[in-house]
């Protein structure tokens, strides 16, 4: 085992709470401090997962000479500045996904963490988890042959409610930074960055999106189908169809994974898994070994990954005439 690091958990919520739990299976974690702009929620989420400190402003937080790493849960539209803030107080960050509202902001994040010599990377669930890992395995060892299709889908309903952080635009909200950028993942991650965005967006009230439908176009006529709602339930899987055959995977809301493997006249495989602490301890594992090994990104979710996704979304949000203010 690596040394002992000491993190800190800046803006404590429901997605701060599914990470700590993750956090408190790992041996090599020292749970240290939690900052929010309440010092009574700071103290309360320290109480219950056993935080030693807890402080009622990110700025405190940060300055706390011996925390090391910080985890940013903080909304989308905050991510940049809270992330800067980390970095330029020499705190190693993982930052939640979306790892900022546009590419400009992502760069210059990535700029300021070389500039700082620290450790960045975005909080991406999928990579590290082991159905993901199994079906990039699976199409390198060129079984299935080249993807020609693939459709990603990420749904369930929300009840509508404009001061709901998924529908307020100054937050960042809508479906697709909240849920439709893990169909955008998926698409990069097994078929790379496409040639051609088209995307149809539906709207509430309040101008952010509650739908999503997005085609990616690739060389040879092949292409991603993406699709992410709060307004039906199709819940969250992803289809990738094979010259030789088909994978999908799915997940349910507890993190529960399933991988169906069919192979053109073979029989079907079926793999399941439910990772204990939904699977949240993988990321903050890579950081700690990155940080081991003196790396200042991961080869996992390199900082070239996350810019091309947020170039990405930026290019899915022009094409359906989604405006962040």
């Amino acid at each position: 085992m690596g040394k002992k690091y000491k993190w800190g958990i800046l803006a404590p919520g429901k997605m701060s709470a599914k990470f700590t739990r993750g956090l408190k299976l790992l041996d090599n974690v020292e749970l240290y401090a939690v900052g929010s702009r309440d010092i009574e929620r700071a103290k309360q989420f320290a109480d219950e997962f056993g935080f030693k400190k807890y402080y009622g402003s990110y700025e405190e937080l940060v300055s706390d000479p011996e925390l090391e790493i910080v985890y940013i849960a903080s909304p989308h539209s905050r991510h940049y500045e809270h992330t800067l803030l980390c970095l330029k107080n020499k705190k190693a960050v993982l930052c939640e996904k979306a790892f900022a509202l546009n590419s400009r902001e992502v760069e210059e994040m990535i700029n300021e963490a070389a500039k700082q010599k620290v450790f960045l990377m975005e909080a991406l669930w999928p990579p590290f988890q082991p159905m993901y890992r199994k079906t990039k395995e699976i199409l390198q060892s060129g079984v299935v042959g080249k993807v020609l299709h693939l459709d990603a889908r990420f749904s369930f309903q929300a009840p509508y409610d404009p001061s709901d952080r998924k529908f307020n635009l100054t937050l960042g909200g809508g479906s697709l930074l909240d849920i439709g950028i893990y169909a955008v993942i998926d698409a990069l991650w097994f078929m790379g960055v496409p040639d051609e965005v088209i995307a149809k967006a539906s709207f509430t009230e309040t101008g952010s999106e509650h739908s999503i439908s997005i085609i990616f176009g690739y060389d040879g006529g092949r292409m991603a189908t993406l699709y992410s709602s709060f307004r039906t339930a199709a819940g969250i899987g992803c289809d990738l169809l094979c010259e030789n055959g088909n994978l999908s995977f799915s997940r349910q809301r507890d993190m529960s994974q399933r991988l169906n493997v069919s192979i053109n006249g073979k029989e079907n495989k079926e793999y399941s898994l439910l990772p204990e602490g939904m699977g949240y301890q993988f990321e903050a594992q890579e950081v700690m070994n990155c940080i081991d090994k003196g790396k200042t990104q991961s080869d996992t979710v390199p900082h070239s990954f996350s810019l091309d996704l947020m170039k990405t979304l930026d290019r899915i949000r022009k094409a359906a005439g989604i405006d962040f203010p």
